[in-house]
């Protein structure tokens, strides 16, 4: 049985959360107070973390950095916020559920994140100084390791594969988390936004990735020389 850690002070959510899950064979971990929970997330060790972002003892976000900081495991946040959705995707947060929960999409959104932990095309990717190991899970530029979150990874590398293709936001939720886009989602931007930053592609125009205005994202396989 998966193992899962439920950070949340709502106890009747968080009891609905566990029964719900558990009947889809999953074991989840309760943690109601901010101030306990990395040392919750110590001893359980789960496969991924289902965090709130209004805590007691310790707000939701600080611990989304230093989960982030410390770990690789997915996290996926339950926000009603907009601002909290788009600061907790820059802080590493893998995904987020908007309260109040669904039940059926809360466990959509666990299993595609699962899903991609699990071994698939294991093809290694060279682009001039760009290397990518999908099967050890590691990006290096110009031989350095390039220390990436799990959603950045995951479309660094689906772009890659997809190199001078146009992929639409649609597309690209589609292919990470099974759903289409609703014309607010702001994890694809946000997340192309920070793989930009570590892959020094930042700029008014960036030539790595670029932006296909109205259209999309496209990985360019000859810009990675210099």
């Amino acid at each position: 049985m998966t193992d899962l850690l439920l950070i949340e002070d709502d106890t009747k959510l968080a009891q609905l959360v566990q029964s719900y899950l558990a009947e889809h064979g999953y074991r989840v971990h309760v943690e109601h107070r901010g101030d306990r929970a990395l040392t919750a997330f110590r001893r359980v060790r789960p496969a991924l973390v289902i965090l709130d972002l209004m805590l007691p003892g310790r707000d939701g976000l600080s611990l989304c950095r230093d989960l982030c900081g410390e770990t690789a495991v997915p996290l996926l946040m339950l926000t009603a916020s907009m601002e909290d959705q788009v600061t907790g995707l820059e802080l590493g947060a893998d995904d987020y559920v908007i309260k109040p929960v669904q039940p059926r999409v809360l466990l959509a959104r666990i299993r595609a994140l699962l899903r991609r932990q699990q071994p698939g095309d294991s093809t290694a990717l060279q682009f001039g100084r760009l290397a990518l190991d999908p099967d050890n899970r590691r990006v290096t530029l110009g031989g350095e390791d390039l220390p990436l979150a799990t959603m950045e990874f995951e479309l660094l590398l689906l772009l890659a594969r997809n190199a001078g293709k146009v992929m639409s936001r649609d597309a690209i939720l589609n292919a990470l988390r099974g759903i289409d886009f609703d014309g607010l989602d702001r994890s694809v931007d946000v997340t192309i936004g920070k793989l930009r930053r570590k892959l020094g592609d930042e700029g008014r125009e960036a030539r790595r990735i670029k932006t296909v205005w109205g259209k999309g994202y496209l990985f360019s396989p000859g810009q990675w020389e210099d």
